[in-house]
């Protein structure tokens, strides 16, 4: 019994952590494919407002996500330290523009709670996998798939764009 205690407390995942003002969140690393500095973005007419437009990415066309405006974030230019996140979800590869990448993180599961009722961060709950503990930080994890499908069409949305 101790041994599965001792398992079970061991058992960690591995985020990687960014920055959007003075929130961090994380991303499971198993949804990633890399992180980039970021090129040059063509916005592409009649997207939805949070998509950004497209990178050319080792000739792929990939679809970026403004997570600050995705999430009701005040607007902010893009600097050295912004960077494209390219994740994946339900097959589908794209990139989030994030204030900065800072860190990758094991997180113990024991340290990673269900999102309180009341978060205190802008983005609705719904977003939010859970929160990570780690020391004094609060780590709000997304989940991508929720990040994507507000009002469910997002993910078609960016399927579009490759059309």
């Amino acid at each position: 019994m101790m041994e599965e205690k001792a398992i079970a407390e061991a058992e960690t995942k591995t985020f990687v952590v960014f920055r959007l003002g003075d929130e961090e969140f994380g991303v499971d690393v198993m949804n990633l494919k890399r992180i980039a500095k970021v090129p040059t973005i063509t916005r592409v007419p009649r997207s939805p407002d949070f998509i950004e437009g497209v990178i050319n990415l080792r000739g792929s066309l990939i679809t970026v996500v403004n997570i600050r405006k995705r999430f009701g974030f005040l607007p902010k230019d893009i600097n050295s330290d912004s960077r494209i996140i390219i994740a994946e979800c339900e097959g589908k590869v794209f990139g989030m523009l994030v204030d900065a990448a800072t860190e990758v993180l094991k997180i113990p599961v024991s340290d990673i709670e269900t999102t309180p009722e009341m978060v205190t961060t802008e983005i609705s709950k719904e977003h939010l996998k859970g929160v990570g503990k780690v020391g004094d930080r609060l780590i709000f994890l997304l989940d991508l798939k929720e990040v994507l499908s507000e009002n469910g069409n997002e993910i078609e949305e960016i399927k579009e764009v490759y059309k």
